[in-house]
């Protein structure tokens, strides 16, 4: 009896488990909320406007991740004539290794080299590069966002599309 009786204790265990796997989020799901999410944190940090997202963005990002992943590429892409300017970032890391969040959070640890100030005088190592991602992020006057994720190539790529684009020469990010 005290067998049967441990067995029927389980069962409820197991069926709540189940239960909660089934509704467990996977790596990327929710992926658009989340990423805009990220952004939108450290610019409440900083008193910035949230984001907005945008599709049309998305779009163009999910075409140029595409390609980088096809390519096996890691560039910016051209700004080809007659389109609007928009500013990117771009990430790449290994596949399945990284969440929406950790792939935006390594854009916002550039703020470990942001100085206030004009652009692109902003970094205290002296090179932009090193705080570019994250000026783009933040950049007050930049209100939409819209980004894809690649999985079609060896590494995994991120591209996010920003409307109207950051790091303008001679203006200050925040």
């Amino acid at each position: 009896m005290a067998i049967a009786s441990g067995a029927l204790a389980r069962v409820p265990m197991l069926l709540l488990a189940g239960l909660l796997l089934s509704g467990a989020q996977g790596r990327t799901t929710g992926l658009e909320d989340r990423l805009l999410a990220s952004h939108n944190r450290e610019r409440a940090a900083l008193g910035v406007a949230p984001l907005q997202w945008d599709p049309s963005l998305a779009r163009g990002a999910a075409q140029w991740a595409e390609h980088l992943s096809q390519t096996g590429r890691f560039e910016h892409s051209p700004k080809l004539p007659g389109t609007p300017r928009e500013g990117e970032n771009i990430w790449g890391g290994r596949p399945g290794a990284f969440t929406p969040e950790a792939m935006v959070n390594l854009w916002i640890a550039e703020k470990a080299h942001f100085v206030p100030g004009t652009f692109p005088n902003n970094s205290k190592t002296g090179r932009v590069e090193d705080v570019s991602h994250y000026t783009q992020l933040v950049w007050r006057r930049t209100a939409q966002v819209g980004c894809a994720l690649s999985r079609a190539g060896e590494e995994e790529i991120l591209v996010c599309r920003y409307s109207v684009p950051g790091n303008v020469r001679g203006r200050e990010p925040l």
